[in-house]
């Protein structure tokens, strides 16, 4: 059952969480959000919005591209805050600038080098969608699909989507199985599952943008971050990454808690960071167990305390620090979504890995079952009720 009906009669009697900067105790767990704001038909497609709850959590998702819609979390005295950055209704999704908010991201995240890769000695051609290089899956990639809904309920949704053969200039056709599940213990899980009658490059990830804080609140600065990674991968002139480098010494150096702030700054001196205008990087990270979640990342807020963790199957993470925000889209609490007041950590293969020789291959054949999980689980340092 939706979480609209089961508190539409606190809606009728006008409780409705407008704000997401309003807070709630998470015993009186409340929908800011409308479904009917969501329902409406895009590419000839139903789309609607869709709820996973626990006793302390939220999760609202729509269709449209898979998205996380929000998550609202307790802090440390138990008050609700949605953490990550969205819109009120499809409309706003439809017409936001920035394309990515909360989005399934395929079937290749990250960079392509000039839209080209071969398999077997065919060369592929994909739209440029970023400078000089593919993004994301290109323009009408995962995020710009409306996935049919296989399953629905408080602990899980179930969604699914056939990207055709010659979609967006990739081979095959591509079914594509993702599941979110909630559940008790706040760890929100994504599981990936593919198959296809083709070879055919498939790196698949989440884009959803956060700020532990409180959607709308000031830049992210003052988060701490700790990203399990000694090595990232270097920008080169157009943006593509490009060569693997060691963060020792560097402001790519979160192997211990670090403020996300302190050097993200350094563009005078960091070629890295003037590059990518901030973070907008691509970690490997340390040796881990192949096919078993491994930690990626921890965020930590210390204001609300709120604890963020990132584990994964994948073996790396981008970190991206919202730089190219400039306030132009407005989030569902009528807030500009600024510079900097978002992060990123989008776990994933490795970047234009079809072009190269010395990383593992993204490329899934016939027969063959594609697997991956990320997994957020959300806490709080030290709590209060």
């Amino acid at each position: 059952m939706k979480f609209l009906k089961i508190y539409g009669c606190l809606i009728c009697c006008g409780i409705l969480l407008t704000s997401c900067s309003n807070s709630k105790k998470s015993s009186e767990l409340i929908n800011f959000l409308k479904s009917e704001d969501f329902q409406k038909t895009v590419n000839g497609q139903p789309v609607d919005l869709y709820f996973l709850k626990n006793k302390t959590m939220q999760v609202a998702i729509t269709n449209y591209g898979g998205r996380i819609v929000s998550i609202l979390t307790p802090d440390k005295n138990g008050e609700l805050a949605d953490i990550v950055v969205g819109f009120k209704s499809i409309d706003d999704y439809l017409n936001a600038k920035a394309p990515f908010h909360g989005a399934l991201i395929g079937r290749v995240a990250n960079r392509i080098a000039e839209g080209k890769f071969s398999i077997n000695e065919r060369e592929y051609n994909l739209p440029i969608n970023n400078g000089a290089n593919h993004l994301h899956g290109g323009p009408k990639g995962f995020h710009n699909q409306v996935w049919e809904v296989k399953k629905a309920n408080d602990a899980e949704l179930v969604l699914h989507y056939v990207s055709v053969d010659g979609e967006m200039g990739y081979p095959g056709n591509l079914s594509v199985e993702v599941t979110y599940a909630l559940n008790a213990k706040n760890e929100l899980s994504i599981f990936y599952k593919a198959e296809t009658d083709q070879s055919t490059p498939f790196n698949p990830t989440n884009h959803a943008f956060f700020n532990l804080a409180g959607s709308g609140s000031e830049n992210i600065y003052n988060h701490e971050l700790l990203i399990n990674a000694n090595l990232f991968t270097a920008l080169d002139s157009v943006n593509l990454p490009a060569k693997k480098m060691s963060v020792k010494n560097t402001p790519f150096d979160f192997t211990s808690l670090k403020k996300i702030g302190k050097d993200i700054d350094s563009n005078e001196t960091n070629q890295q960071l003037k590059r990518g205008n901030g973070y907008d990087h691509n970690f490997i990270l340390n040796k881990r167990k192949t096919n078993e979640l491994n930690l990626a990342a921890t965020v930590i807020e210390s204001t609300s305390e709120r604890k963020m963790e990132v584990l994964t199957t994948a073996p790396c993470v981008q970190f991206f620090t919202g730089n190219f925000f400039n306030g132009s889209d407005i989030d569902k609490n009528g807030k500009p979504i600024n510079y900097r007041a978002s992060f990123a950590l989008e776990t994933q293969q490795y970047p234009n890995a079809p072009n190269l020789k010395d990383v593992l291959s993204i490329i899934i054949n016939p027969g063959k079952t594609y697997n991956s999980k990320t997994m957020y689980r959300f806490s709080v340092l030290n709590q209060h009720y």
